[in-house]
């Protein structure tokens, strides 16, 4: 399967890298944003055409399927773009900063008929992914409460400052908050869809959604809640989840020096309904740098079926999700969840 990519700054570096090592798949043309990163993917993939235009890559008609990793504001445009130039699609999370443009690409997806899938790749994690795996298996019984939490580094500034700018970033809750939001929904699946969000956030004298700290607190009809925490304003990259059911639990976390480390620490820790103890669940590697490899094999697997790892559909519910935790802390009051 023919690949282009579209995007070669720091995390399409990592795509690239993924691509050439996913089975069945081919680098076989990068879109830069400049002569200096077209001039760094023409030393790392010599074989790659390189193009300064994304849409000389997508008039390309050998490419199958495209990978799109570029600052949040030009999601859609790209994306709509690939579609109807009959490419398969993976989309960088988030899948847009806004409904209508979520809106734009379903409709795109549909009448194209290609699989756009939208890269929430803490699905395929050995760690992360596992989760869903012991809830949808009973070990803990129905799930009640979940704590979601990130302690990090500052985000980095993106090319140009992107992702200092709310006009192309959206929003911070758009960036990683929205992989916790996918994953709790996943995780939660059987509950149907959380109906409720609260929010809470600070800045250190930055505008609306751009928080330094962020909380938020999803809930479900029946009683079930999660909480979602993260801050920027600390050090390293600290992330934990704890998930009590009706008849267990368990707690998991990834520690690094940063978050692309290829040398982290992790754990998780199960208490299985009529379990005394807790035990130890073996993981294999955990960490982004890892499941975006895990993420664009599966890709290639589910693109040859026809079917998206994660569909424009779940990913736009996502954006709700974030879009009224954001309005839920502008307005200090809880905001009713409308699919």
């Amino acid at each position: 399967m023919r690949f282009g990519l579209i995007g070669y700054g720091a995390w399409g570096r990592f795509h690239a890298e993924a691509i050439r090592k996913a089975p069945g798949a081919e680098l076989a043309a990068i879109a830069c944003s400049s002569e200096a990163t077209a001039k760094l993917a023409r030393e790392r993939y010599p074989t790659a055409r390189l193009h300064l235009d994304y849409r000389a890559l997508l008039a390309d008609a050998s490419i199958d399927a495209v990978d799109i990793v570029v600052p949040n504001h030009l999601h859609a445009e790209i994306a709509i773009a690939a579609l109807e130039a009959g490419k398969n699609v993976l989309l960088e999370k988030p899948m847009a900063g806004n409904i209508p443009d979520c809106d734009r690409i379903v409709a795109a997806v549909r009448r194209s008929g290609r699989v756009l899938s939208v890269g929430h790749e803490f699905r395929v994690s050995s760690q992360w992914g596992l989760i869903r795996k012991l809830i949808r298996d009973g070990e803990i019984g129905e799930p009640l409460y979940a704590n979601v939490s990130l302690f990090r580094f500052p985000y980095r500034q993106g090319s140009g400052g992107w992702r200092y700018e709310s006009d192309r970033v959206g929003s911070w809750i758009l960036e990683e908050p929205v992989h916790f939001f996918d994953m709790l929904m996943w995780w939660f699946e059987e509950l149907g869809d959380p109906h409720l969000v609260h929010g809470f956030g600070n800045s250190k004298d930055r505008g609306r959604g751009m928080y330094d700290n962020f909380s938020a607190v999803m809930r479900w009809t029946g009683g079930a809640y999660a909480v979602v925490t993260q801050t920027l304003a600390g050090f390293e990259h600290h992330h934990v989840v704890e998930i009590t059911g009706r008849e267990g639990s368990l707690r998991t976390w990834w520690s690094g020096t940063m978050d692309r480390t290829f040398e982290p620490r992790h754990e998780l820790k199960v208490k299985r309904k009529g379990a005394d103890q807790c035990e130890i669940i073996e993981l294999g590697r955990s960490g982004e740098v890892f499941e975006l490899e895990e993420e664009l094999a599966a890709t290639v697997r589910a693109f040859e079926a026809g079917k998206p790892l994660v569909s424009a559909e779940e990913a736009r519910k996502r954006i709700i999700v974030c879009l009224e935790a954001e309005r839920a802390v502008a307005e200090g009051c809880e905001v009713a969840l409308s699919f």
